[in-house]
Formats: structure tokens, sequence, C-alpha cells
């Protein structure tokens, strides 16, 4: 197939929860798709069933973000496959149930390189070609997480904000270019997200109601297209991130770390 020409979403780890249902969403709108995750066979499967039941492209490309220097394959594949990355979701991310002190350090290091460096050597790689056209569009997901200290889950939390502080700055250096930044910052969501965190006893989880992957998934394309700046899905949670601006900071860690804190430690 010829894909010169051809307009393409680039979705970061698209092989399950948001990602996933991000592609979906995106190739029922007909954007054709680049793909990238580490589980080649789930990549696979979603790869087959979006092209054969949308009638778009789907491209795959298995990779592992949370090693920088395999970041830049992913733009070199989509220049051998000539193809323009109008759409930039950066949604791979993963966190960290743990007493700092305590945390495997290579686990640490490998959330920061996801979640922080390779979300903004990607940025750097794909805006120059939207600039150029003065057409694109950049989804990075962060979290409710970004805006409070999170004990427990303190580099999770700072690489989130980051995240969301990075996103605002970069949506105002490129206003006027074409390309618009809109940050999505969901609240714990059902997803294999806190199984890999570990973080599944928290009170944080037991205590909410926790929305679908879809759900939130559908709210951040919305916001893409409607060009939103920052999307905090849920009510709650825009309650939430209002409420935060009157309360002194110590209340506000105290309250993060009463949340993430394990009844069974308690």
């Amino acid at each position: 197939m010829n894909h010169e020409t051809k307009e393409y979403a680039l979705i970061t780890g698209a092989s399950s929860g948001i990602g996933l249902e991000m592609a979906n969403i995106c190739a029922e709108n007909k954007i054709n798709l680049l793909l990238t995750a580490r589980n080649e066979s789930a990549l696979g499967t979603l790869s087959k069933e979006l092209s054969e039941k949308f009638g778009i492209s789907v491209l795959t490309l298995v990779d592992d973000l949370s090693d920088p220097h395999e970041v830049d394959n992913i733009f070199e594949f989509s220049k051998l496959q000539g193809i323009y990355i109008k759409y930039l979701i950066n949604n791979a991310g993963f966190g960290d149930f743990a007493f700092f002190p305590n945390a495997d350090w290579k686990k640490t290091s490998e959330m920061i390189n996801l979640n922080i460096t390779s979300l903004t050597r990607l940025c750097h790689l794909y805006i120059p070609e939207m600039m150029n056209k003065r057409n694109g569009k950049i989804l990075n997901v962060s979290s409710l997480a970004g805006f409070q200290p999170g004990p427990y889950m303190s580099v999770y939390y700072a690489t989130k904000a980051y995240v969301l502080l990075f996103s605002e700055a970069l949506r105002r250096e490129l206003k006027g270019t074409g390309v618009s930044v809109t940050c999505l910052c969901p609240g714990p969501t059902n997803s294999l997200f806190w199984k890999r965190a570990g973080v599944e006893s928290s009170r944080l989880i037991q205590m909410f109601h926790i929305p679908s992957s879809k759900q939130v998934a559908i709210y951040g394309y919305k916001s893409l297209m409607k060009n939103k700046s920052v999307a905090i899905y849920g009510s709650i949670n825009k309650l939430t991130v209002f409420l935060e601006r009157f309360i002194p900071r110590r209340i506000v860690t105290e309250l993060s770390f009463f949340l993430n804190n394990s009844k069974i430690k308690n």
C-alpha cells in the first residue's frame, strides 16, 4: 500500500486501556493508525480487527518506550513509510506504588523515561512537520495525579505534573502555528494500570467509582478535536482540582497520603 500523503494518528501504549480504546475511536472516525506498544500479539490482533472492520490502514511497531534509545525508532519507521503524523497521542505510561527508599530503581528510572523523556522526545520529533503543514494535534495523557503530590507514588505523581505543565507551556509556544496541544487528565480508570502499579488495595481505588477506559478515551478524543487545553475527566475530579486551590499544600499532601495508603497497612 502506498502510504504517501496519508494522514495518521500515532498512539503509544495502544495494546490496552485508554490507548486501545483511543485506537478504536480513531478507527471509527476513519483515521489511519500507527500503533506502538510492547505487546506484539495484542498489536497484531488489534491491527487486523481495525483494518478489516473500518477499512483503514493500520501500521504497528513493537517498541519499548521505557528505553529512551528506542524512541527514535518510531520516527524513523514513520518516515520510511512516507506517512504524515497529524495526530500524536502520547498515552503510554505506568506508575508504581512503593515507599520511595525501597522502590526498585530500575522500575523507577523506566517510569521516568516512559512518562517524561519519551513523551517529550516524540513531541520534539513530530512538531516540526506539523508546523510546516500548519496542521497537527497532540494529546498528552497526564492524570489527576499531576495536580498534587502523591506519597507512596511520589515519582509517578511528579512525572504527571511534568506532563501537565509541559503541555500547557508547549500549547502557548505553538499558538498561531496550526498545532494544538491538549492534556488529558483522568482520575483512576478501569485498566491494567492499577494492577501493574500494585495499588489495587489503596483507599483511592476502593472508595471511588472508577470509569471505564472507553469512557475516558471518548472524552479525550472529543477534547482533542475541540482543541481543549486541559481536559479533566469527571465532575468530581474537576471539583477536586478546583478546591485544591484553596487548601494548604500540606493538607493536600496529607489527603493524598491517606487515599494512596493501603488499608492492609493500616
